[in-house]
């Protein structure tokens, strides 16, 4: 599973399978999300925290958004009531770029019942549809979950060094035009690129409206970038594994499973002096 509206969303809210999870969020102010959700939110819906609960401890070198531990993030959901007949709908404000986070990380443990509300809070607020407000629901105590096999794969650092001198797999850079060539660099404190990359900003995947693109519309422009490359040998990239999980996210609703994360990323990779840089 993959999308879904608004509306079918809405059919559905007193379903007791089903979870909803607001994973709204700002790089630049990292308790706005939570403040947002306070304000008003999808009625039922609960809060993760991409900083601290779709992430796990950084140490400097492992880029700023690492991988939670997958036993604590199975916990964590079956604390939320998460079980494996649970579907799970997450919804941001950013082009559904957190939400594909989420959708990834679940599937890494194993859960495949995950979805992206197409066109996030945007969409819901549009369409004019329940909300609450106040804080998140408590989680049950002492419930304990355990994660299953991975249903989506991740590389390390190690192996994209590796890849300069195998070229075994493409490197897809999620991030803006002008961050994949090195012109600017808002965020990390190095400009440039992983060589050999390609680029794909996941904003390319959304019309104006937010919602994701036509699933044969992402296939020709995706199909336009990687040429004849399979998805198997794409390997997604971005600043920290947001955005490069919206374009993974991505190629799955155009048809094109199979393509893997690099988490770490470009914050990350600068954090060796000794791996090699581009621009241009």
């Amino acid at each position: 599973m993959t999308l879904m509206a608004a509306s079918e969303l809405a059919g559905r809210l007193e379903d007791a399978d089903v979870r909803v999870f607001d994973v709204r969020h700002d790089l630049q102010d990292f308790a706005a999300g939570r403040r947002q959700f306070e304000a008003s939110h999808i009625a039922g819906a609960r809060f993760l925290d991409n900083e601290t609960e779709m992430a796990g401890p950084r140490t400097g070198a492992n880029g700023r958004h690492p991988l939670p531990d997958r036993g604590a993030l199975a916990a964590l959901m079956a604390a939320h009531g998460v079980g494996p007949q649970t579907l799970v709908v997450a919804y941001d404000a950013s082009g559904g770029q957190y939400a594909a986070r989420l959708w990834w990380l679940l599937r890494w443990i194993g859960h495949d019942r995950v979805a992206v509300l197409d066109g996030g809070w945007q969409a819901w607020t549009a369409a004019g549809l329940p909300v609450d407000s106040g804080p998140s629901p408590a989680v049950r105590p002492g419930a304990h979950g355990a994660p299953g096999a991975p249903l989506v794969q991740a590389v390390d650092a190690d192996a994209v060094l590796a890849n300069l001198r195998s070229k075994s797999f493409t490197v897809v850079d999620a991030r803006a035009a002008a961050r994949y060539r090195g012109e600017v660099e808002p965020i990390d404190p190095e400009a440039g690129r992983i060589p050999d990359a390609l680029n794909r900003p996941y904003t390319d995947n959304l019309e104006p409206d937010g919602r994701f693109k036509s699933p044969a519309q992402l296939r020709e422009e995706f199909v336009a970038v990687l040429g004849d490359r399979a998805p198997e040998t794409i390997v997604h990239q971005c600043g920290s594994g947001i955005t490069a999980a919206a374009n993974l996210f991505a190629m799955e609703v155009a048809g094109l499973g199979g393509s893997r994360l690099y988490p770490g990323s470009w914050s990350e990779w600068i954090s060796d002096p000794s791996r090699p840089r581009a621009k241009g």
